[in-house]
């Protein structure tokens, strides 16, 4: 694969598309920096969709569409042909997500520090849908020419509780209309590469699965001292975490079980008629992660009886009700695969180290559906991700570019 990325370094139209990427360096961080102060909080990122649908169509994308579960995507055909043709070879999508971990409430405005642009979501992941939009303005402007069709594609729902709503969408027969009324399903991919945030170095091919759960015990309640004896779903909460912070996980395949939320109650003199908490169950491996949801539901059912066990007779037992959140598929690509080798290859063509990883990323879905899938950086640096002091700085910016160009140009085979 090294030969492959090498010969496209001295590819004309490839070599025009990465001048094109360096030539317009600072357009593309204006954009980033105006994208970045659109709000797009997980489940309202319409109005940050409609602007890159409009930058998709300036980019001479074809066939933009936002389809019904909000994502935007757009097409480029590579050899000039059709897209309508049942018969063309399988697209690679090249991605970024659009929403940010911050509420409607946090305003995410961007503000020029010296060297860097600091707001709320610049970098996670303004810089991966602003680093989209090159890509696409690149190759159309160069007239690269590829054996598979490239869609681009701005995914809702990546974040948190959007529980990767969107790329769930758009691989699993997600329908929408597009120009003209037309309405069309999203081809199975070749291979499928999601810009995520900055950086050069991580190339995540391995997808970090995780359940997350509301638990909740509902019980009588009553008066702390008249009802006293009663199930009491507050304690049943504290045995509960006490038995899941016991739970044995391995360290390879990397496994992890923790209580992140809890609460209930009305009052300092009554016992609650309700309470709960929330976990977040995490692997690499699909097969660990189901072993630990079956221990975990062993020990918040222990805990619902150890604590009916102790109520006084004749009172009502408590219930509990176990709320799946989200559920996000794990897997890996091999590191041997030609995707994985292109994205190496391309680092140390650029300069740079090669850090393999283990993320929960957009590529989780594809790596799940057996579509070989990487997560890449997208230049730059960046900080204090997830928090309203996020910061990016534009220090090589266009060479993470280049690269994602490399090695979507290498898994769409340049002719």
């Amino acid at each position: 694969m090294h030969e492959v990325i090498s010969s496209l370094l001295s590819h004309d139209r490839v070599k025009a598309a990465r001048q094109h990427i360096e030539r317009t360096d600072e357009a593309t961080l204006a954009r980033q920096a105006a994208l970045s102060a659109i709000p797009a909080p997980t489940g309202a990122e319409a109005e940050r969709a409609a602007r890159v649908a409009e930058l998709f169509r300036e980019a001479g994308l074809r066939e933009v569409r936002i389809d019904e579960a909000g994502n935007v995507s757009g097409w480029f055909s590579g050899n000039g042909g059709t897209l309508k043709d049942a018969a063309a070879p399988a697209p690679v999508v090249l991605s970024a997500h659009l929403d940010t971990v911050f509420g409607p409430d946090v305003d995410v405005s961007v503000e020029r520090r010296g060297r860097r642009l600091e707001g709320p979501g610049i970098s996670d992941n303004a810089r991966g849908i602003a680093a989209l939009v090159a890509v696409a303005e690149a190759v159309v402007t160069a007239r690269v020419r590829t054996a598979r069709p490239i869609l681009f594609a701005a995914t809702v729902g990546e974040e948190g509780s959007g529980d990767l709503r969107g790329v769930k969408y758009l691989l699993n027969g997600g329908r929408g209309k597009g120009e003209g009324g037309r309405v069309h399903p999203t081809p199975a991919p070749a291979a499928f590469i999601a810009l995520d945030g900055a950086g050069m170095e991580r190339i995540v091919h391995r997808a970090l699965g995780s359940r997350r759960y509301h638990v909740t015990f509902r019980g009588p309640g009553g008066h702390s001292w008249a009802a006293f004896g009663v199930a009491n779903p507050a304690n049943a909460v504290g045995r509960a975490t006490a038995l899941l912070a016991d739970v044995p996980t391995p360290h390879a395949p990397r496994t992890t079980c923790a209580v992140v939320r809890l609460g209930g109650g009305t009052g300092l003199n009554s016992i609650p008629q309700e309470a709960w908490l929330d976990l977040d169950l995490r692997s690499e491996d699909p097969k660990a992660l189901a072993q630990l949801d079956v221990t975990v539901r062993a020990a918040l059912a222990r805990a619902t009886d150890d604590e009916n066990r102790r109520r006084a007779p004749a009172t009502p037992p408590l219930g509990i009700e176990i709320q799946l959140l989200g559920d996000r598929p794990s897997g890996v690509t091999p590191r041997t695969h030609p995707l994985v080798q292109a994205a190496i290859a391309a680092n140390r063509i650029l300069g740079k180290d090669a850090e393999l990883a283990s993320a929960s990323t957009d590529a989780n879905v594809p790596i799940a559906l057996g579509v070989p899938a990487i997560a890449l950086g997208a230049g730059g640096k960046a900080g204090d991700a997830h928090l309203t002091s996020e910061w990016y700085e534009n220090t090589e910016g266009a060479l993470g570019i280049v690269r994602a160009l490399l090695v979507t140009a290498a898994v769409a085979e340049v002719e």
